[in-house]
């Protein structure tokens, strides 16, 4: 077959090819995955191409060059195969398969992605024919079995009873694509333990020279031979220095390897959670997932360094000491064995109950962990409420949990080890019978026979060995399939094949009919809003009425269910993740400031920041003051979360570090809703500083964050029910106006009841 030059998604997209692509695009179609097909029907090489949209699979036949679709539904599957070299992509619906893709491996990474992407699509259809029958709180059904789904949730219980996997020991396998680049120092660590393996055997055999040349014709008036003593010492001696310098440098391969994989094995998973949307992190607790990269992966990394090559000797030992023993007598060997399918069957019945047990050792810790990472950073609320004892016997309860768990286990456990230790001493008792036997008969000597019992004690004490090797292999396939349970997760918030790139923003944004959903809840509905660059807009409603979701759409912390969210006329799904959120600059109701210094915190969205340039923003955000009676300055250490600063200092460093990455669009979350008056006066004039020039989106409850608002977005159930200014929108006595007047009435009455004088009327959102 001739040499073909592999071509990768985005020259081809960039290519002819691409060019049809688009030609055959709607407007509001977005390509989100695509794959060169560069092998035709029959295996000869071509150029074609296969492309994922959110409606529609498109393919051009790498021959015929001529274009086909499909559109998705919700019974399609895509099935990715491979086969010497070649990968195959398979159509299928419940009747039949479709169509067919082939595909040499070098696009596999592709071809993963663009199935990965469809599973996506086809279960964000299910959702919509689920739910297109709910009207506002009707209980959505199950796609696939019609079952009523809880409310405010996309799973359906009953599937996810019977779909839930169970943790099989082959997971461990799937570490293999993070041992893969040191298959050179895992192959060169086997040798050394063939090696170190075949060095141990060597004393064993030793014994039968020793005491049939030696001992036994001593004990029989022989004289003994010096050098013949010499030789077979000096041999035992040589032997042993062997094992030990091969053991040691089969141990240091092994070990700094399967250090490294451990290493990889957290930095991928830190990386992928990284990547996720934040609708995972709301189903997941945290010290769930600090448990799994840490916990978990150190137990992955303690199997593979110790275990994995503890058990690869054990193997070795068994197989190479079961060929010597049936070397010297094949029958006195088949009675050592009589033990081994005794031991095979505890270790099987056994293995299923240990799977299970660890799968809840690990989830019981977790909620350990839980506590600990609910508790500790709100210890202040746990000590303002005096509720230490509370907290102690939340924790007292879930250790109690661990322990139940753990006892359960250990009461298998604890059986099945002194079981298999007896069993091995019945095997080594009946090997001594029947060698007694065979040596009164004449048939082996007693030479031959030591030899067999010091083979026989490594052979059943490997064997022990192996057995113990199911708990912690058990233990390390649980922690590797929750591991993995965070690698095959795949982000809500896709990044798209081929990025549009925006070079200059101008800052306009346009939603066109965009409807969202919570599960089987209706959050935003057909809402249509076209905001200028450099306009800004305020959001008021209601509480629930869908403000804060707007803006996490418009941040693309969640994709829309339906329409289209576009900046400056392009999708914002069309643009990389990364490049459209450094557009963003958000500014939150509770900020957020890691450990660290001050400078460090401002410059978080820019690290390469000079000093006079963290300076300049801390001086627009009115925070230079302050930071400058730090003991510090700017490098002063600010605690976790920033508790060792005020709530207004939080929010003016919050407010630099959105001024420093000099964002086109800014995001104002009720940025002063939890300030007093004087310090609201500080962060306005920040605030004010941030937003000249800048597209500005602002959800707030003081009219004083909204007074230069151009527009103010009146929202209500999901929906926009009135837009425009202050004034206008008072006129119209509307559904602001009666917002108004409640707030402002509610403000007259409280400062009545303190004795002031109203200055400025509340907006409650």
């Amino acid at each position: 077959m001739q040499h073909h030059h592999t071509v990768d998604a985005s020259a081809v997209f960039a290519g002819p090819l691409g060019d049809e692509l688009r030609a055959r695009l709607a407007s509001d179609e977005n390509v989100l995955a695509i794959v060169p097909v560069d092998l035709s029907a029959d295996l000869q090489f071509g150029n074609g191409l296969l492309a994922l949209t959110q409606e529609r699979l498109l393919a051009c036949d790498p021959q015929t060059r001529e274009w086909r679709e499909w559109p998705l539904a919700v019974d399609q599957s895509l099935r990715l195969q491979d086969h010497g070299g070649v990968g195959n992509l398979a159509l299928h619906n419940h009747d039949a398969r479709l169509a067919h893709w082939y595909i040499t491996l070098s696009h596999q990474a592709a071809m993963v992605l663009l199935q990965q992407q469809f599973d996506r699509q086809r279960e964000r259809i299910a959702r919509q024919l689920a739910y297109s029958a709910v009207v506002d709180e009707e209980a959505a059904h199950c796609p696939a079995c019609n079952a009523p789904l809880p409310p405010d949730t996309e799973e359906c219980p009953a599937c996810a009873r019977q779909q839930a996997p169970q943790t099989s020991t082959w997971v461990l396998l799937r570490l293999w694509r993070f041992a893969k680049p040191y298959q050179g120092q895992l192959l060169l660590g086997f040798l050394l333990t063939l090696a170190t393996t075949g060095a141990q055997l060597v004393a064993p055999y030793l014994a039968i020279p020793l005491m049939d040349k030696i001992l036994i014709p001593f004990q029989n008036g022989e004289q003994i031979d010096p050098a013949l003593v010499r030789f077979y010492l000096g041999a035992l001696l040589l032997s042993a220095l062997l094992a030990w310098a091969l053991g040691w440098a089969r141990t240091f391969v092994l070990a700094k390897v399967s250090e490294r994989i451990g290493a990889n094995l957290r930095t991928t998973t830190y990386n992928h959670l990284l990547t996720l949307s934040l609708d995972y992190y709301g189903s997941k607790r945290t010290g769930d997932l600090m448990a799994r990269i840490g916990a978990e992966t150190d137990r992955i990394n303690l199997f593979l360094s110790l275990n994995a090559l503890d058990f690869v000797t054990d193997v070795l030992m068994i197989v190479m000491t079961s060929v010597i023993l049936f070397s010297i007598n094949p029958w006195l060997a088949l009675v050592t064995l009589v033990p081994l399918p005794f031991i095979g069957w505890m270790i099987h019945t056994v293995r299923d109950r240990l799977r299970t047990g660890f799968e809840k050792i690990d989830r019981v810790w977790s909620e350990v962990t839980n506590v600990l990472a609910d508790t500790i950073p709100g210890i202040r609320v746990v000590k303002a409420f005096a509720q230490e004892r509370r907290e102690a016997a939340r924790f007292e309860e879930a250790n109690q949990v661990n322990l139940e768990a753990n006892d359960k286990v250990n009461k298998t456990w604890s059986l099945f080890t002194p079981t298999v230790t007896l069993l091995t001493e019945i095997g080594l008792l009946i090997v001594w019978a029947f060698g007694i036997y065979l040596v009164a008969g004449g048939s082996i000597t007693v030479g031959v026979l030591t030899a067999f019992i010091a083979y026989i004690g490594r052979f059943y004490t490997r064997l022990d060995s192996m057995s113990r090797i199911v708990s912690v292999t058990q233990k390390a396939a649980a922690g590797a399939k929750r591991i993995f349970d965070i690698l095959d997760h795949v982000s809500n918030v896709p990044q798209p094949a081929n990025p549009v790139k925006m070079n200059q923003v101008q800052g306009a944004i346009t939603m066109k009919d965009v409807g969202f959903r919570y599960g089987s809840r209706s959050v935003i509905k057909h809402l249509d809003l076209h905001i200028q660059p450099g306009e800004m807009i305020g959001l008021v409603g209601h509480s629930g009425s869908g403000k804060s979701t707007l803006v996490n759409l418009i941040c693309r912390f969640f994709d829309v269910s339906s329409g289209s969210i576009q900046l400056d006329g392009v999708d914002v799904r069309r643009i990389a993740v990364s490049d459209y959120r450094r557009n963003i600059g958000l500014v939150l109701q509770e900020p957020f400031l890691f450990f660290g210094t001050i400078a460090e915190n401002i410059a978080y969205g820019k690290p390469e920041a000079t000093r006079a340039e963290i300076v300049a923003a801390a001086r627009a955000a009115h925070a230079h003051e302050f930071i400058l009676r730090l003991p510090q300055g700017y490098d002063s250490l600010v605690g976790e979360r920033g508790q060792s600063l005020s709530g207004g200092e939080r929010q003016r460093i919050s407010i630099a570090r959105a001024l420093l990455i000099d964002p086109r669009i800014l995001i104002l979350d009720e940025a002063t809703s939890a300030v007093d008056t004087e310090t609201e006066k500080e962060i306005q004039k920040a605030l004010d500083n941030l937003v000249q020039g800048r597209t500005t989106i602002a959800i707030a409850h003081r009219l004083s964050t909204l007074r230069k608002a151009d527009r103010l977005v009146v929202m209500d159930r999901g929906e926009i029910v009135e837009v425009g200014p202050h004034d206008e929108l008072i006129a119209l006595r509307g559904a602001y106006w009666r917002l108004y007047e409640a707030q402002a009435r509610r403000a007259e009455e409280d400062a009545q009841a303190a004795g002031l004088v109203l200055q400025t009327p509340l907006i409650k959102d």
